[in-house]
């Protein structure tokens, strides 16, 4: 007998097995809505679909949500959604995270712009070159590629 044969029946001796348990003797469970960790979204994909599903939200000085955001608002609270807490302000936000270059930048990291050593704007990257950002007044957070070569990465970790 296998050891993946004989999982049934070490199971039904124990009652219940856990994940390691049946590692050990070459068996696999699926739990019903429980990701492996292969599949498991990190912190910032999930800050990222929030980002997203904030599109045409409009643009609000010092706003952070739900329903209006500034830059650093938004990723304050796409950030919270998957439960990661950031410094209010895009320079804060910046001194944060850990700095990443540019061609090691994921999607979800945290980009900057800057003038000189001062932030003054902040995204998060959705990959291909483009961000999910809350632009400026009188505009609505949406998707757009990255402008200016002023910017610095940050991975919230």
């Amino acid at each position: 007998m296998t050891a993946l044969n004989r999982v049934p029946s070490l199971m039904a001796r124990a009652g219940t097995a856990s994940a390691l348990t049946l590692a050990a003797v070459g068996g696999s469970i699926a739990v019903p809505g429980l990701a492996t960790d292969a599949s498991a979204a990190t912190i910032a994909s999930k800050a990222l679909k929030v980002a997203a599903s904030k599109k045409g939200a409009p643009y609000r000085w010092g706003a952070t949500g739900p329903n209006r955001f500034d830059c650093s608002g938004l990723t304050v609270y796409s950030f919270k959604k998957a439960g990661k807490k950031l410094p209010r302000t895009a320079a804060q936000q910046y001194n944060k995270s850990r700095h990443v270059s540019a061609r090691n930048r994921k999607a979800g990291d945290l980009v900057f712009f800057h003038s000189g050593s001062s932030v003054y704007h902040v995204g998060i990257y959705a990959g291909h070159n483009k961000i999910w950002h809350a632009p400026k007044t009188g505009d609505v957070v949406k998707l757009q590629k990255i402008w200016s070569k002023s910017v610095w990465y940050g991975r919230v970790g």
